[in-house]
C-alpha cells in the first residue's frame, strides 16, 4: 500500500519534478552548419592534438640518445624495472618481458642489482614480490633483488629510488612507448639514467599503451617541471647499499 506525500517537502518535490519535465535537453551534439564554423571547429580539433603531442615530443628530445636496447646499455651498479600489472597473481606478458631484459642485463654484468618498483596498496595486489619470484626464476640471486613497495606511477618510482634507496646512476627497463618518459622523470628525479626499451609486437596492447602514453606524458611534464613529493615517500631504506655490498663480498 503506496504513503501518501503531504506537506511542504511533497508540494517541493512536485514543483522540481514539472521543472525537470520543463527542461529541454539537447538530443544530441550539433555540429556548425556554415563552412566558417567547421573550419574553425577542425582548426580547435587540430590545435587540441598539437597541444596533446608536445608533452611527449620533449620527452622524446629530452632523453635524446640515453635509449638503447640491452646491448647498448652501459655499465650501471643497478637496474630499475617499473611494474606494469599482474595477471592471477603473476606478471601481465609485458611486465615479464621487462624483467627478462633485467634478467639479461644482469647475466651479462651490466647491472649487480635488480630494482623493482610497482604496487602493493592492496594486501591482494603485490607487483614487486611477483617481480622478484618472477628474477629468481630466471636465475638472479634474492639477495641481488631490491623491493620498492610504493611504486605507484613513474614518478613515485624514479623519486623514490633517488631518496629512499640512494640510487645515483641506473639503468631503467620498459617498453618503447614508455621508455623515455621514464628516462626523463628519472632525470628529473636526479638520476643519471639510461633506458632499455624493450620491442613488442605491434599489436591492440602496443597501441592501447601508446594512446595512454600520450595522455600521461600531460602530468609526467609537470612532475618533472614541479617535482611534487610521491604520494608515499616514508624513510631512507639500506637494500640497494646492502645488495652491492654483499655482491662485493
Amino acid at each position: 500500500m503506496g504513503v501518501a506525500v503531504r506537506g511542504k517537502s511533497g508540494e517541493r518535490r512536485k514543483r522540481l519534478g514539472r521543472r525537470l519535465r520543463e527542461v529541454r535537453w539537447p538530443a544530441r551534439l550539433r555540429l556548425p552548419r556554415t563552412r566558417r564554423g567547421q573550419r574553425r571547429l577542425v582548426q580547435g580539433l587540430m590545435a587540441a592534438c598539437a597541444l596533446a603531442l608536445v608533452p611527449a615530443t620533449w620527452m622524446r628530445l629530452e632523453a635524446g640518445d640515453r635509449v638503447g636496447t640491452t646491448a647498448d646499455a652501459p655499465v650501471r651498479e643497478v637496474a630499475v624495472v617499473f611494474g606494469a600489472g599482474l595477471w592471477n597473481g603473476r606478471p601481465t606478458p609485458y611486465l615479464a618481458h621487462r624483467l627478462d631484459a633485467a634478467a639479461e642485463l644482469y647475466r651479462t654484468g651490466k647491472v649487480k642489482v635488480v630494482l623493482v618498483t610497482g604496487d602493493n596498496s592492496r594486501v591482494e595486489y603485490d607487483e614487486p614480490d611477483a617481480m622478484r619470484t618472477y628474477l629468481t626464476g630466471r636465475g638472479v640471486p634474492d639477495e641481488r633483488i631490491v623491493s620498492d613497495y610504493a611504486g605507484f606511477d613513474s614518478w613515485d618510482s624514479c623519486v623514490r629510488a633517488k631518496k629512499i634507496f640512494g640510487v645515483d646512476r641506473a639503468v631503467l627497463v620498459s617498453q618503447g612507448f614508455h621508455i623515455h618518459r621514464a628516462v626523463t622523470l628519472c632525470r628529473s628525479a636526479g638520476i643519471d639514467a639510461y633506458g632499455v626499451g624493450v620491442d613488442e609486437p605491434r599489436d591492440s596492447v602496443w597501441y592501447y599503451g601508446g594512446v595512454r602514453e600520450l595522455a600521461a606524458s600531460g602530468k609526467a611534464a609537470l612532475d618533472a617541471l614541479l617535482r611534487p613529493d610521491p604520494r608515499f615517500l616514508g624513510p631512507e631504506e639500506p637494500g640497494v647499499a646492502e645488495a652491492l655490498a654483499a655482491g662485493a663480498g
